[in-house]
């Protein structure tokens, strides 16, 4: 048994390194949320280490993803009953990311194979995770393109075709524009290497984007302890109220 091992480890070793391997880079590696935050942008930079000069043939293309936490997804359908509109229909997507961005050297059908963008789970419509839906529902599909659709608009959703820089087929870098709307979390970033739509090499890291300040005490509070929440809420809206009511009988009498 022991000699076996030790010719499994031989055999391990023996085999050839990847011949191309991302280097990575982050402008940084944490997005602070706080009262003042209207979104940020993140600069992700990097290098492909060779042992070996660069291969003939296709050249490289470089696909980079930025993935929010994923979390299930509710979705309804309305539909005009009596001339009313009324929620008709509703399937839950099992999980979305709450934010993603897919950044490429080129058009993504051309530096990405079908069979790569199924197994890694690359493209929009791929990484959202949807099993089922109830038997009445004969359209369960245009349900997750409703979310692609709704989050596209808002920022959350990215496509970005093009906008990843590679130099001399070693140096790229792209920027990620992420809006205000953010989820806190832990936002996966992939980096994947192709060649003839191929992934030849892969590389994962972290960003951290946490709530700070007035922001961070908002959320812990309302989550520990949601009375005091409520009930200071409630102070804050009678306040506000009265005040404006005394304002405008204020401004009536001048």
């Amino acid at each position: 048994m022991r000699s076996l091992l030790l010719a499994c480890l031989l055999m391990l070793g023996a085999l050839p390194a990847a011949a191309e391997e991302v280097v990575l880079g982050l402008s940084r590696d944490n997005v602070s949320i706080n009262t003042n935050f209207d979104g940020s942008e993140i600069l992700i930079f990097g290098a492909v280490k060779r042992e070996e000069p660069i291969p003939d043939g296709d050249p490289l293309q470089v696909v980079i993803t930025v993935t929010g936490p994923m979390a299930p997804v509710q979705v309804r359908r309305k539909a005009k009953v009596y001339g009313i509109w009324i929620n008709q229909d509703a399937v839950e997507v099992d999980a979305a990311p709450s934010f993603y961005a897919v950044a490429t050297t080129g058009p993504i059908r051309e530096v990405l194979r079908d069979v790569e963008d199924l197994r890694q789970k690359i493209t929009i419509d791929r990484v959202i995770r949807s099993v089922g839906a109830p038997m009445n529902i004969t359209d369960a599909a245009s349900f997750t393109d409703a979310v692609i659709r709704i989050r596209e608009r808002q920022g959350l959703y990215q496509l970005l075709e093009g906008d990843v820089e590679l130099d001399e087929q070693t140096l790229f870098r792209t920027a990620i524009k992420m809006p205000a709307n953010l989820v806190e979390g832990d936002y996966e970033t992939r980096i994947f290497l192709t060649r003839e739509g191929r992934v030849v090499s892969s590389y994962r890291t972290t960003i951290a984007v946490n709530k700070v300040g007035m922001e961070r005490w908002l959320f812990t509070l309302s989550r520990e302890h949601a009375l005091l929440y409520g009930l200071m809420s409630l102070a804050i809206a009678i306040a506000a109220g009265y005040g404006a009511s005394e304002a405008f009988r204020l401004l009536r009498q001048n």
